[in-house]
């Protein structure tokens, strides 16, 4: 579980996720870590970054298929979030998660985006950027990259990996 591993009021966090283990071992019922979106086998971890992208938290991995907003309500990183006074900033996916999440703004069916909340979802992209390279950063390892181990494996190695990166 999340504990205050470096959540500061004083600044944002960003919560964002990624699929892990492109290729797992599928003994047994593979069907939970199948992700139909991105066409293969793997689990979902939450990652949450303080705004220079360094990692303060991984979740232990989901199944594949765990939508990214059900998975951040399993682990209960929004509330924690919310309790220590950190807003939270996410990608489209979390939309709905809650007046402390700051989220783009969808673009409405068969309309177009008003030019201010174009200008908003750019900010908030921006804002995001160095988000984007602590997963890149975590992507690096090759174990998230090409794995052949079973998926409940996975969490153990994101302690790992987490230790690791923080003494990087």
């Amino acid at each position: 579980m999340l504990r205050h591993n470096g959540l500061d009021p004083s600044k944002r966090s960003s919560l964002d996720q990624t699929r892990n283990g492109s290729e797992c071992d599928r003994v047994g019922d593979g069907r939970a870590d199948y992700s139909s979106k991105h066409k293969r086998h793997g689990v979902n971890v939450q990652v949450v970054t303080d705004p220079v992208g360094k990692l303060l938290w991984l979740s232990p991995a989901l199944p594949g298929r765990t939508h990214d907003l059900t998975a951040a309500r399993t682990h209960k990183i929004l509330r924690i979030c919310e309790r220590h006074g950190v807003p939270v900033l996410a990608d489209m996916a979390y939309i709905g998660a809650g007046d402390w999440v700051t989220t783009a703004t969808r673009r409405p069916p068969g309309g177009e985006l008003t030019v201010t909340e174009r200008t908003l979802n750019r900010a908030l992209s921006a804002a995001r950027a160095p988000v984007e390279r602590g997963m890149a950063r975590l992507k690096s390892w090759q174990i998230f990259r090409r794995s052949r181990i079973s998926p409940n494996r996975m969490s153990v190695i994101t302690k790992a990996v987490l230790t690791l990166e923080r003494h990087r």
